[in-house]
């Protein structure tokens, strides 16, 4: 009997609430047509957007308030209101979610109340019923059972009214899905920029730097050639050591380019080679690719690039911050994708997001610049794992 009473009153309270809400319906429909008359003469003009936003805040508490009773998320599929003073008026009006918002309100205020008025007057004789026929007799209750069946009857009601329709389910995903792209976008093109200052330093202070002073000392051993021999001969020893450097910078200049390993041994191959000189005890398994670049299907290249830098960027940070000194590595081939892991037994504590430094931003761009995903766990303590999932064609 202590159970049924317990789940009478907890559908009872949510009853209660929805008997709230409908008193804020009262309030919110009236705000919003008032809001609307008065766009009509230009002087709500700036309210009625914001009005909106408040009956959209109300429907997504109900919203929330119903998945939390039943179990299954209610959908919602709003048109952004966004941009200059008219379009924002506009997509308020317009917007076919708002005329189901306005109906959901105006219906909440009927059987919100009803349903409320239901349970309370059901309270009494339940308890005297059931408390004989349950508490006593032993038998299954009868009464108290309503009041839970009354919310379940509520909450469906809301979930019927505040559903959106199919169409508009897909136009927000769509609407998402681009304002993802678009942000993505914005991110491949700042990474882009980065790495083209980065080539660009590295060129001008390098590679640059070294074949001026070559140019200059080949000048002077031209110019000693005659008169002192053994001077212009150490001026072109020193001048052979310089284009040595000049060559070594410009194929570090290159590997941040695109790795030439990557074009020789394939991913597997470089994998393991960057395992090899990370100074950890790194293990790395590789489940359907090949060992070496003509075994096996390959990724494109431009994914195959994003993994070996996710994988050199995440052997870095281990050896570097981490103060780990094993790691383990895999690739795993999926029939649209592929899956990197990288984890390390360090201290963890790395962060997420654009505040997880510079490092782990740029992995985060050059994995949304080809539609993939990133997932970093990390707590502290360790271990930290990053998982990378990248679309591509086999």
């Amino acid at each position: 009997m202590r159970e049924v009473i317990k789940e009478a009153a907890r559908a009872w309270l949510q009853l209660t609430i929805g008997a709230a809400i409908s008193l804020l319906c009262y309030l919110m429909v009236g705000v919003v047509l008032f809001t609307a008359c008065l766009t009509l003469t230009v002087i709500g003009a700036g309210v009625l957007p914001e009005s909106v936003l408040l009956l959209r805040r109300l429907a997504g508490w109900e919203r929330r308030r119903t998945a939390a009773w039943t179990g299954t998320p209610v959908p919602e599929a709003y048109l952004p209101l966004e941009g200059p003073l008219p379009a924002r008026v506009r997509t308020a009006v317009t917007d076919p979610e708002t005329r189901h918002d306005l109906l959901w309100a105006a219906a909440q205020l009927l059987y919100g109340s009803v349903l409320w008025y239901l349970s309370l007057v059901l309270w009494v004789p339940a308890l005297l019923v059931d408390g004989v026929w349950t508490g006593l007799a032993g038998r299954r209750p009868v009464l108290l059972p309503l009041i839970g069946r009354l919310a379940g009857l509520a909450a469906d009601w809301s979930r019927t009214l505040l559903t959106p329709a199919p169409s508009a389910v897909r136009d927000a995903a769509l609407a998402a899905r681009v304002e993802q792209l678009t942000a993505t976008r914005a991110g491949a093109i700042a990474a882009h920029g980065a790495e083209l200052r980065r080539i660009e330093r590295d060129l001008h202070d390098g590679a640059q730097a070294r074949l001026v002073a070559l140019s200059m000392r080949i000048g002077l051993a031209r110019r000693a050639y005659d008169s002192d021999p053994a001077t212009a001969r150490k001026l072109l020893d020193d001048a052979q050591t310089q284009a040595e450097e000049a060559l070594a910078e410009l194929r570090h200049v290159v590997r941040g380019i695109h790795p030439p390993i990557l074009t020789d041994r394939g991913l597997t191959g470089a994998v393991r080679a960057l395992a090899a000189s990370s100074g950890l005890e790194a293990e790395v398994s590789v489940t359907g690719l090949g060992d070496h670049a003509q075994e096996g299907p390959r990724a494109p290249a431009a994914v195959e690039a994003a993994a070996y830098f996710v994988v050199a960027e995440a052997l870095t940070n281990a050896a570097k911050h981490s103060g780990a000194d094993r790691a383990s590595v895999s690739l795993a081939r999926e029939p649209a994708a592929l899956r990197v892991r990288v984890r390390d037994e360090g201290r963890g504590g790395a962060e997420a997001g654009e505040s997880g430094g510079s490092g782990l931003t740029g992995m985060r761009r050059r994995v949304a610049a080809l539609d993939g995903t990133v997932r970093l766990t990390s707590p502290e303590g360790g271990p930290t794992v990053i998982e990378v999932e990248l679309p591509c064609v086999w």
